[in-house]
């Protein structure tokens, strides 16, 4: 398997892992009632929203769409996506020990332990993907001495 064949497959999983997230978000904000929870519950329509934006781009043709930029562009996606999705992670971690803006979780119910489960991925897949990748920075070739 070739390294860009790899990379695309982490794209696309990293992509789909945090698709997850959102979701998992959007469904507790609307099936939970966490809407009615002041700032939690725009935190948690926001994540939907941006989980939904990033994976958009990333499963997009971004090749032909960006040309010589497509390497940077799916760079700031994925990094993005590890941004939402370790910023998911951590208000988490943060409710469960001791709260965040007033709120506190209470248990690893089935929803919390599936939005960890998407966001571990979601990291680690879409970090990896920027590994693999590159930064999209372009690369210094150095020619060899005496070639102009």
């Amino acid at each position: 398997m070739t390294s860009r064949r790899i990379t695309g497959l982490l794209r696309v999983a990293g992509a789909l892992a945090l698709l997850g997230v959102g979701i998992d978000h959007i469904v507790q904000y609307y099936g939970d009632s966490y809407s009615a929870i002041p700032t939690i519950g725009t935190l948690f329509f926001l994540n939907f929203v941006s989980a939904a934006i990033v994976t958009a781009g990333l499963l997009a043709p971004v090749r032909r769409l960006a040309g010589r930029w497509a390497d940077a562009v799916l760079a700031l996606l994925a990094i993005s996506g590890v941004g939402i999705a370790t910023g998911s992670l951590l208000g988490l971690l943060i409710s469960e020990n001791g709260g965040l803006f007033g709120f506190a979780e209470q248990g690893y119910r089935g929803a919390i332990v599936l939005s960890i489960a998407f966001e571990v991925a979601a990291i680690l897949l879409l970090g990896a993907f920027v590994t693999l990748n590159g930064l999209g920075l372009p690369s210094r070739r150095r020619r060899p001495l005496g070639v102009v």
